[in-house]
């Protein structure tokens, strides 16, 4: 078999196994009012299942992604699978609150090897003209996984109970045999690795959504004083947790701030549009993942689709495809959510074919516009800056829902959804400013190979 086909074919059980992971993101959406009922919970309290969980997947996929620099990838995966399993277990059996979370914490540690891994293994083992197909599989298995997930998570929990959830992720370790068997051998390379720096980013990150879901302005200042020593310490050591010439690079900090505008984005969807459906639509559970699964169908439909427009169009195009996508649906939100379930499900499948482009094309972005050493850091910073979105987009769809009043009336729901037109119109901007930039590097590459 040829060299390339086989390695795409092994992307697409990688997609597989991230399919299977980020659906255990959002499956605990649905189940949430269900949750918060159990352990007398508010809405941000209850949050942080899905928030908390987003906070140490975006840690630990950096911490991942960065020692598949020195450890191959096929051991850290299996480590994260098993470990994945294990947290699963203990959900399982969970029967408060604190051990709940503590499930889904550890969970997280363990299914972060995964999405950032197999982005690795992408950029790393397939050539640039197959790449653009190989990262929309994984870009629509996440987008799948998000959508599918509250149809079974919406099932479980009314037809049997939220901890069963619990069974299904343990499903996952049916992929290590093929993981043992499919991803290349590669030789351990002995480092220094940068732990005091990895801390910092990690404490740093906390504190920042603690701050946001808390509203306490001296965890916020914790958060600077902790990046600022990230700062210092990435030019004070050889081998830094974050790479400081990516953080230097304006056009690769465009393509982060996007990528976490559409993280927030989705995932304050993915709070709202549950919420939305039982308190002001009387929605039981099942029927709300019903009602969201169309949107995640079409992004998994898409996905060839979407791998072929960047590599006709390139990356940049389809980034603009993306984001004028989502910014209509945020639109569609909130004039036409009211009116009826139906076009709450019309406006998330536009939502969802958006997220899913723009996470394939700039991920792949990434990696055309950086050198190959530099290729996993960059990954890894983007899904920690992904992540974090996620995360930040679930605790202030939360809030913003909160400060809505009791009872959670439209105008509630509304005002998440005013918040995301403000913030997908940035991101727009941010893409013609990267648009400009790209033209400029493009041009000075071309100079230099001249005078070379």
């Amino acid at each position: 078999m040829d060299d390339q086909l086989y390695r795409q074919r092994t992307m697409m059980f990688l997609a597989l196994c991230v399919w299977l992971v980020v659906m255990n993101t959002t499956m605990f959406n649905v189940a949430l009012p269900t949750i918060m009922n159990d352990f007398t919970l508010l809405p941000s309290q209850g949050a942080w299942i899905v928030s908390g969980y987003s906070i140490v997947l975006a840690i630990a996929t950096i911490t991942y992604t960065r020692l598949s620099d020195f450890v191959p990838i096929r051991r850290l995966m299996v480590i994260g699978i098993c470990l994945f399993a294990v947290a699963s277990l203990v959900g399982l059996f969970s029967n408060s609150f604190a051990t709940l979370l503590l499930a889904r914490l550890f969970q997280a540690m363990g299914a972060a090897a995964i999405p950032g891994l197999s982005m690795v293994y992408a950029s790393r083992f397939i050539g640039p003209a197959k790449r653009g197909h190989a990262v929309s599989y994984i870009a629509s298995a996440t987008s799948l996984g998000f959508g599918l997930g509250p149809v079974v998570g919406g099932a479980v929990t009314e037809y049997i109970h939220w901890s069963g959830l619990f069974v299904i992720t343990l499903f996952v370790l049916l992929f290590i045999p093929i993981i043992v068997k499919r991803l290349p051998t590669e030789k351990s390379r002995k480092v220094r690795f940068d732990y005091i720096g990895g801390v910092l980013t990690g404490t740093g990150v906390t504190s920042f959504l603690l701050f946001i879901s808390m509203n306490d302005w001296w965890l916020l200042a914790i958060a600077l004083v902790l990046f600022s020593a990230v700062w210092f310490r990435i030019h004070q050591t050889d081998e830094p947790f974050i790479r400081p010439e990516l953080l230097r690079m304006s056009g690769y900090r465009y393509i982060l701030y996007m990528s976490f505008i559409g993280f927030t984005t989705h995932f304050a969807l993915l709070i709202a549009m549950p919420l939305m459906l039982q308190f002001v639509f009387n929605q039981a559970p099942s029927s709300v993942g019903l009602i969201i699964f169309p949107g995640a169908m079409v992004s998994a439909l898409a996905a060839g689709f979407v791998g072929r427009m960047i590599g006709k169009f390139g990356n940049v195009y389809v980034m603009l495809i993306a984001n004028a996508c989502l910014w209509v649906s945020a639109i569609m939100f909130y004039f036409l959510s009211p009116i009826h379930e139906s076009f709450i499900a019309l406006s998330y499948m536009l939502t969802s074919f958006g997220f899913a482009s723009l996470s394939s094309s700039s991920t792949n972005e990434v990696s055309m516009i950086l050198s190959p050493e530099q290729v996993a850091s960059a990954i890894g910073l983007k899904q920690l800056t992904q992540f974090v979105g996620s995360a930040s987009g679930a605790v202030l769809g939360a809030l913003l829902i909160e400060l809505g009043g009791a009872g959670y009336p439209v105008s509630a729901f509304q005002m998440t959804y005013v918040a995301l037109i403000g913030i997908t119109t940035l991101s727009i901007i941010l893409l013609f400013s990267y648009a400009r930039w790209k033209r400029i590097w493009l041009s000075s590459r071309e100079s230099v190979s001249k005078v070379s």
